[in-house]
């Protein structure tokens, strides 16, 4: 996607103020009656949104746009429904006949602002809500608030998720990785999180209720039609296939119908998966920078935490817990979901062994501790979605209460979740790990649970089974056991911890002989791609005689990120103070973060604006002795949308500014300025733009 949107934007580049009306207008035309059954608008809406992530396109003047053709269109398709519905509808259109219309009245009076609002976001029926919603009388001003509210969202949905998924890598780099917003991250997924638990709390059966009214609405539409009743006239076996498959009586019907869909769906983003790692596309570039950035992250307080969540998916604790819970299926007479348990875990831990077998891909270097398995898929997020998928699965179907059932499936995401970002933190699996683990774990979580409806299905004729006597009790005791069993476990658990690998110098008799590669020229984004170019080479003893020569140049070392700077930071920011030590977002060189970074203020009073310095050691020295460092200078110039830094696009002026600061400490020793690499113009991961001569500076320290 990222290849065709460069090879397209310069010959369009010139018309960007077009893509806003042709926004407007593929949101105003998708939802008039008849052509919005037609015209992929939501498509082309997704594709400009991926534009935006470009920069040619504001995303938010986009959002607008989009929006208010949303809204005229909608309100247009309300007046043809108001005015001309009963006559456009008395012998029936297309797919709507009167019969439809009079259920479409009933419906609307119980559910018309709902199904306004929710219908906006379902397919083929948000061309014909506000079509039917005219044709019944529904209030205006109603249907305006509803209809308003249900387009915003719709604006958001699509130009975001296509801006997203054009830049999503580069926002996870910059929000991971932004000095310190590591906590702020944790503390917003945490929030969407209730949010979406408490969104399902409450409006979760009328969300359902609404969507299976709608579709009952289409269903018997589309069965009334005349040509739909000539078509199945002409194909009796195909209909009657196609109400098997969609038969919720059995489970030949429609339970294994969306089973066998969900089974083929995430098989599909198993193979993707497994395509990445073999051609080593982007996600897998990701994964070391990813590791390498959460290595900066770590502290001793959340390392515990994460040691006693990843011990959730060791052997040990797994095996007890199956054990537990075997008994408790036999408690409470429930034995038959014993073989579905046993094809969950077994099933996915031996696709998880042949799976380290088959691609024998290392552990990532910077492992907390020692693992003597192979990396790809992760053995525990295959576990955790196999296992605790199941005990969350076979909880809520026999604990009753929606409330119960929502906090359950909650808290099984939760354990999920936690083990696979443990595993990450820890350093001992890469994403791409934990994400084939958890795509693992689904495929054999999707076998399980067929097996268990099937089984239910040839239960329902027999009596129920009470469970045996004082099963509740006993179930309280064997829980509280297995607790204490692992808090025991955790407590005397401590793995052998491994240092981070040290390379050996490298001696070299000029600076070039280090960058073997064009690759090494430049920074790079998390995926791999090319940023600015490295545009200083300093020549050091070690880091104190750098960091002594640019302190007495005027340049101030930033703190590391970590939480308490974090917060520092943040507040600084909202204060609107100036922070010359808050920690600077990074930048990758050979895959690694910066190891210094220093930062320089412009003006007294301009917070957000500051040059930026940011140094690599390269593992190289000359004869003399001297460690050779790479850098990047550039700067910051306020910030977008109040709290995203924009860069400065002249690096040049930057680099020269640098040069006169060291210049006039006396503490060169010599200097050389070379051409690096050639004039370029470029973007860096958030979009701004910089340009260069390509000039870099080789400074030899005294």
């Amino acid at each position: 996607m990222n290849d065709l949107i460069n090879n397209i934007l310069p010959s369009i580049e010139h018309f960007h103020s077009a893509g806003y009306w042709i926004a407007f207008f593929a949101a105003l035309f998708e939802t008039i009656i008849g052509l919005g059954l037609i015209l992929p608008g939501s498509t082309v809406i997704l594709f400009l949104g991926a534009l935006s992530a470009c920069g040619y396109i504001d995303v938010g003047d986009l959002i607008w746009f989009s929006v208010l053709g949303a809204i005229i269109g909608d309100n247009v398709n309300y007046s043809f429904g108001k005015k001309y519905g009963a006559l456009w509808l008395k012998d029936g259109v297309w797919l709507l006949n009167s019969q439809h219309i009079e259920k479409a009245r009933c419906f609307m009076d119980a559910h018309g602002a709902k199904s306004i609002f929710f219908g906006r976001f379902i397919p083929s029926v948000k061309e014909v809500a506000p079509f039917i919603a005219g044709s019944v009388k529904m209030d205006q001003r109603t249907f305006m608030f509803w209809n308003v509210l249900g387009a915003i969202g719709w604006g958001f949905e699509w130009v975001l998720a296509g801006y997203f998924f054009a830049q999503s890598l580069q926002i996870a780099e910059f929000w991971l990785s932004r000095a310190g917003l590591f906590f702020v991250f944790l503390v917003i997924l945490g929030g969407i999180f209730y949010f979406l638990k408490w969104l399902t709390f409450k409006k979760g059966k009328q969300i359902l209720i609404i969507a299976n009214s709608l579709w009952q609405s289409l269903k018997e539409a589309m069965t009334k039609n005349e040509h739909v009743i000539a078509w199945t006239q002409k194909n009796p076996r195909s209909i009657a296939w196609l109400q098997a498959r969609f038969d919720p009586a059995a489970f030949s019907g429609l339970t294994l119908s969306l089973l066998t869909l969900a089974l083929v769906y995430v098989l599909a983003l198993f193979a993707g998966i497994v395509e990445d790692l073999i051609t080593s596309d982007p996600i897998v570039a990701a994964d070391i920078r990813i590791a390498n950035l959460f290595f900066v992250f770590r502290t001793e307080a959340l390392t515990i935490v994460c040691r006693w969540i990843t011990l959730l998916g060791k052997s040990q604790i797994i095996l007890g817990f199956i054990a537990l819970f075997i008994v408790l299926l036999w408690l409470w007479r429930k034995s038959h979901y014993i073989f579905p348990l046993f094809i969950a875990v077994v099933g996915s831990e031996t696709f998880s062994s042949l799976g380290k077998l088959a691609f024998h891909r290392p552990r990532p270097e910077l492992a907390m501790y020692a693992e003597h398995s192979f990396s790809f898929p992760s053995g525990h997020a295959t576990i955790a979605v196999a296992f605790y998928g199941f005990a969350g699965y076979l909880l809520m179907r026999f604990i009753p209460g929606w409330k119960r059932k929502v906090n359950i499936l909650f808290a099984t995401i939760f354990i999920i979740m936690a083990i696979g970002f443990s595993r990450i933190y820890l350093g001992v699996h890469y994403v791409s790990d934990v994400w084939s683990g958890y795509l693992v774990g689904a495929i054999w979580l999707i076998i399980a649970i067929s097996f268990s409806e099937w089984f239910e299905h040839q239960a329902r004729s027999d009596r129920p089974v009470s469970p045996v006597a004082f099963a509740r009790p006993i179930s309280f005791i064997l829980v509280v056991i297995a607790i204490l069993s692992y808090v025991g476990f955790a407590i005397n658990y401590h793995p052998q911890l491994v240092s981070a690998p040290l390379n050996s110098p490298v001696a070299v008799s000029e600076v070039r002989d280090i960058f073997t590669n064009e690759q090494l020229k430049y920074t790079e984004t998390l995926i791999g791609e090319k940023q600015e170019p490295v545009n200083f080479i300093f020549l050091a003893k070690d880091d104190g005689q750098l960091l002594a020569v640019l302190q007495q140049a005027g340049w101030k070392s930033t703190d590391k990120a970590n939480v308490l700077s974090s917060v520092e930071a943040v507040k600084a920011l909202l204060l609107k103070n100036l922070h010359y030590s808050a920690p600077i977002s990074p930048s990758f060189w050979n895959m690694k973060m910066q190891d210094l970074s220093f930062a320089k203020m412009i003006g007294e009073d301009r917070p957000g604006s500051a040059r930026h310095l940011k140094i690599w050691h390269t593992n190289s020295f000359m004869a003399d002795g001297n460690i050779i460092y790479v850098a990047m200078v550039n700067a910051n110039d306020g910030f977008k949308w109040g709290v995203i830094p924009r860069i400065s696009p002249d690096l040049d002026s930057d680099r020269e500014l640098l040069y006169q600061d060291l210049i006039s400490t006396a503490k060169i020793e010599s200097h050389t300025k070379m051409q690096f690499v050639k004039p370029l113009i470029g973007k860096n991961f958030m979009g701004d733009q910089f340009f260069t001569d390509g000039d870099a500076y080789i400074m030899s320290v005294k």
